[in-house]
């Protein structure tokens, strides 16, 4: 009988080392954030083989790091075979091309922005999605352009992370001029479709629904959460960055009011100046949020830090002054003391599972006193020709008394502002 040897088809994942340096003014120990790096980097598809660390000052002008650290760096290069070193903090072209060159071919020298919008490329889906991150990318790519033609050509035929900017690109079209003209041209559709999310914002604002809009740092359970109350069936995995497009779902509270939920791309730490900016009309939909839930994972022990992270962004897009709500998800991970504990110092956040629905009845009540917490008290009669006005009415407010005329309604309810200000026409002291 003859014997068949099955080869492997699988792409090998490519070895990774990891190089972090620890600031004076560091906000994070550089091992949690070489954690993160690498967690990252496992979410690119790449194994993480080695790490390498330095405490500076100041990045080191021509090298980032010191001289005998690149020395360092080349040897566990040589000795772990290492494909693609990923610095967890900003190169400048000049850097990255100096260590390129010190380290030797075929590694490959990337930073955590590089990294970050590598991902970005792989989960993508919709057009807007798409273009955004390739407007951040060719943002980047365009200083590093400089001697970087050969570069290129074999980053082209090698694959991997780092590799994938500019997809569907001729090697002809990456020069600066051409990358000008696309940046340009993507702006320009860009512009264009952050017209279209301006009417669809617009009518959702009128249509008076409350609208919440989730925010939090990637893999804190935003999309699991939206999928508990809405079963809008999003993407839900382990890894960061799992969804980036945002899915606006209605959800009715148990009193009857309607609200709108938006989920949008999760925050992480040192987030890319260039994709906050390429992302602002995605984010668009935090800014004209009428409440703000900031979701936080409880059960990871970086969790303010990923809270201050997710205040930084918030700041940066102009939703810091939004109204919010702290939800510290994943509470079925805590011990009933803890989190005891932290109910008893956190006493305005709500502790929730979005995997076990514990707290659920908690989360709900809040949502529902925020939603009423700026109503105005009107009395109104509405004629009944006003059907749809009192439809609005039972399914935003709180209908208190009413009373059948021969031709109106006499009403006196709570409603929101917006609605307040329709049925004012008809309002009797």
């Amino acid at each position: 009988m003859a014997r068949f040897t099955f080869l492997s088809t699988s792409i090998e994942p490519e070895r990774a080392l990891l190089v972090g340096v620890e600031w004076r003014t560091n906000a994070w120990p550089v091992e949690r954030s070489l954690d993160e790096l690498e967690r990252l980097a496992g979410t690119a598809g790449a194994e993480v083989v080695g790490r390498l660390t330095q405490r500076l000052e100041r990045p080191v002008p021509k090298s980032f790091i010191g001289s005998g650290k690149v020395q360092e760096l080349k040897d566990l290069v040589s000795r772990l075979d290492v494909d693609v070193v990923i610095f967890d903090d900003d190169l400048t072209p000049a850097q990255q091309s100096h260590l390129e060159k010190t380290i030797g071919e075929p590694t490959k020298i990337i930073d955590r922005t590089a990294l970050i919008l590598d991902i970005f490329g792989l989960h993508a889906k919709t057009r807007e999605g798409r273009l955004q991150v390739q407007l951040a990318q060719l943002q980047y790519l365009l200083p590093r352009l400089r001697g970087m033609w050969s570069h290129l050509a074999k980053e082209q035929t090698r694959g991997g992370i780092g590799s994938r900017f500019g997809q569907g690109e001729s090697q002809l079209e990456v020069d600066r001029r051409l990358i000008r003209n696309r940046i340009s041209a993507l702006r320009r559709e860009l512009k264009e479709l952050e017209k279209r999310r301006e009417v669809q914002s617009k009518h959702r604002v009128e249509s008076d629904a409350f609208r919440v809009a989730l925010a939090g740092y990637t893999n804190a359970g935003k999309s699991t959460l939206l999928n508990t109350l809405t079963g809008a069936g999003v993407l839900s995995e382990d890894k960061l960055f799992a969804t980036l497009d945002p899915t606006t779902r209605s959800y009715v509270l148990p009193g009857g009011r309607s609200i709108t939920i938006t989920d949008t791309v999760g925050f992480i730490q040192k987030l890319p100046h260039g994709l906050v900016e390429a992302f602002k009309s995605t984010l668009s939909e935090v800014r004209g949020a009428d409440l703000i839930l900031k979701v936080v994972d409880v059960a990871d022990e970086d969790r303010e830090r990923h809270l201050e992270a997710v205040d930084r962004v918030l700041e940066e897009i102009g939703a810091g002054e939004r109204p919010s709500l702290t939800v510290y998800n994943k509470a079925d991970l805590l011990d009933a003391h803890e989190l005891e504990t932290l109910r008893v110092r956190m006493p305005q956040a709500v502790f929730f599972s979005a995997r076990t629905a514990l707290g659920l009845e908690q989360l709900l009540d809040r949502l529902a006193a925020e939603a009423a917490a700026t109503d105005r008290l009107i009395s109104a009669e509405v004629p009944y020709r006003e059907g749809s006005l009192m439809k609005v009415v039972r399914e935003q407010g709180q209908v208190l008394s009413e009373e059948y005329l021969e031709d109106r309604m006499r009403i006196v309810a709570k409603v929101p502002e917006r609605i307040a200000a329709r049925l004012q026409r008809y309002a009797v002291e």
